[in-house]
């Protein structure tokens, strides 16, 4: 939970879309419609795709992975003045995040006790809803300070060094494979 709110508190830029799409790419509401839709756009066909997949292993590895990535995606973003580059950095933005998600959520459930498993959901709801509204705060007032593109590159920066600094914090993270068994009301520690 941790690791999702620091992503989304850095890499929050959704406010900033309208100034990215008329002062540094240069499109009109077609094109801000686009930048606003290629999140969900990279998120789908990233589901559909790891939906197809049997097994994943090394799932702790894939969401560090997952979240590094997306922390890059936020970087390319806020370097470039292409709308098709920047398209592309939207899409595997959501695509990771998508990824990272489902990852999450599957070993969220499974390792709950159910006698807690309330608690653990709510919890995870002030993370996932907090996380990107904090970082939307955090984003303008960066970019206020020093521009758009900073706030996105510096929350970039930022996502990437959270993921990092997690992953050495909890070894067992990066550890998880997806095999260890589910016990029956106990949760592994993760």
């Amino acid at each position: 939970m941790l690791l999702d709110f620091f992503a989304t508190f850095f890499s929050s830029a959704n406010t900033l879309m309208p100034i990215f799409a008329r002062d540094i790419l240069h499109v009109g509401p077609v094109g801000y419609g686009w930048l606003s839709s290629a999140q969900s756009i990279g998120a789908v066909i990233a589901s559909v795709i790891v939906s197809q997949v049997n097994e994943i292993r090394r799932q702790g590895e894939k969401i560090i992975v997952a979240v590094i990535i997306f922390g890059i995606a936020t970087i390319a973003f806020g370097l470039t003045s292409s709308f098709a580059i920047a398209m592309l950095a939207l899409m595997v933005l959501g695509a990771s995040d998508s990824v990272s998600m489902i990852i999450r959520t599957t070993i969220r459930q499974l390792h709950t006790p159910d006698n807690i498993r309330g608690r653990i959901s709510s919890v995870n709801q002030i993370f996932f809803m907090g996380g990107p509204q904090l970082g939307e705060i955090e984003a303008g007032i960066v970019a206020q300070l020093f521009g758009a593109p900073l706030a996105v590159i510096s929350g970039g920066v930022g996502c990437i060094l959270a993921a990092i600094l997690i992953a050495q914090h909890w070894p067992q993270l990066r550890k998880y494979n997806g095999d260890e068994p589910i016990l029956s009301g106990s949760s592994v520690n993760l």
